[in-house]
């Protein structure tokens, strides 16, 4: 039986798709070289002749672009079309600094709603489908990445954003949505409303779940799974890369396939910024090769994972594939002098089926000490907290090697966005 895909290129052979990576990887350091002043002056004074780049490794003898690059060049220093070509432009927030700003012509957004639509067919999504989007409809990429891939697709789109929760629900619930396209976290604050409501979420029609916008663990996802119902499928993307439909999980959740015609994707040190080999893990540095109006080359995305050793996957996608991305490598936590991940404190918690997936991890002083204490909610009011608290500091000490103190309490308590989001991580170190 032929796999169900959007388009041919996705089951092309290897050495047919490097030929077509090459092609484009050619295209377009010419037209950085001749469009971006920014990329002239880093090819030159880096003595990078572009007629010599003939291969995928020739690659590594170009220097990285960074996000304070695209910060420096603020708003338009990085385009290589002009202004009467640009059809519509995204941001980030720019809460860290001076935002970053990327702005799209009429090919870049045919190409977004392309790498989208295979994205969602990838993911068993059909014509038959209604689709709920709650990933915001603004600045940020998510929701509009969906619902251009779902008028592609021709799958019945439903642009909800998120916010409005208990709307949210009876959308679900009265136009029979088949596929919850969100936040992972937000999708358990829709099920969290619900059944506020008297709605079980298992009594309703979704089928599947798309999640991406956030690192999530595989513990999170059997929760996501056991609550709704449904198969949940991992997405992957970024706003300086337009958006969702970078890479995507297939039936087979044996990773993401990476759709190489429109990205070369690498896996180096965050430290040395050295290659490294597959299974290694470290920092996704994502090389654009359709990207009209702002290519990107060598760009330090700054997410953490790896490449998938073998090529092949029985879904008989050809595309490379990543390992789920454990965070961002500015996100890791250094408790007196052990790196802490936030995604291994999560899957210590939902390990614990007492336990639901809203968790805060609060850091301070105490002496010349750190302390980490870890705020957790109980899936149940009255659950017997001293003994769950006992449990999940000693599983906590034997994998993240930090003895935390531990605070269950009761559903709902800790504060959430209108996203569904509970604030992971307070710092509130004071620098000695």
């Amino acid at each position: 039986m032929l796999p169900i895909v959007w388009s041919k290129i996705e089951t092309l052979n290897r050495k047919d798709l490097e030929k077509i990576q090459i092609s484009r990887l050619k295209q377009t350091l010419k037209k950085a070289y001749e469009k971006i002043p920014f990329y002239r002056r880093l090819l030159k004074g880096n003595n990078v002749d572009i007629d010599f780049i003939r291969s995928l490794d020739d690659l590594r003898k170009i220097p990285f672009t960074s996000k304070d690059d695209l910060r420096n060049n603020y708003p338009y220093g990085l385009l290589a079309v002009s202004l009467d070509e640009i059809v519509e432009i995204h941001s980030s927030s720019g809460t860290t600094g001076k935002p970053t700003v990327i702005a799209y012509t009429q090919r870049d957004v045919e190409n977004w709603s392309e790498i989208m639509a295979r994205s969602l067919v990838a993911a068993n999504v059909t014509r038959e489908d209604i689709m709920l989007i709650s990933y915001s409809y603004h600045m940020f990429t998510g929701g509009l990445g969906f619902h251009y891939g779902a008028l592609k697709l021709g799958v019945i789109a439903i642009p909800m954003g998120s916010g409005y929760t208990q709307r949210q629900v009876k959308v679900i619930k009265d136009l029979g949505v088949t596929v919850l396209a969100s936040t992972p976290n937000y999708s358990l604050r829709i099920a969290e409303v619900a059944e506020s409501m008297g709605i079980d979420p298992l009594s309703l029609n979704v089928k599947r779940g798309i999640f991406g916008a956030e690192p999530w663990s595989e513990n999170l996802r059997k929760k996501i799974e056991e609550t709704w119902g449904l198969e949940a499928y991992d997405i992957y993307g970024l706003s300086e890369l337009y958006g969702p439909g970078v890479a995507v999980e297939c039936e087979k959740h044996e990773g993401l396939h990476v759709w190489e015609d429109h990205y070369i994707v690498e896996v180096v040190d965050p430290r040395s910024g050295e290659p490294l080999e597959p299974e290694e893990e470290g920092e996704i540095v994502i090389t654009t090769l359709t990207h009209d109006a702002m290519p990107l080359i060598r760009y330090r995305t700054g997410d953490l994972s790896y490449i998938i050793d073998s090529r092949e996957c029985d879904c008989d996608r050809t595309h490379v594939r990543i390992g789920r991305i454990k965070g961002r490598k500015d996100d890791m936590l250094i408790i007196n002098g052990v790196n802490v991940w936030p995604k291994a404190i999560e899957e210590v918690i939902l390990s614990f089926k007492e336990a639901i997936p809203q968790y805060q991890i609060i850091i301070d002083n105490q002496g010349v000490m750190d302390k980490l204490e870890i705020m957790v909610e109980a899936n149940v009011k009255g659950i017997e907290r001293e003994k769950l608290e006992e449990k999940i500091r000693n599983a906590l000490k034997e994998t993240v090697l930090v003895t935390p103190e531990v605070k269950i309490v009761d559903p709902g308590t800790l504060l959430r966005t209108d996203g569904g989001k509970v604030r992971r991580v307070i710092d509130r170190r004071k620098i000695k």
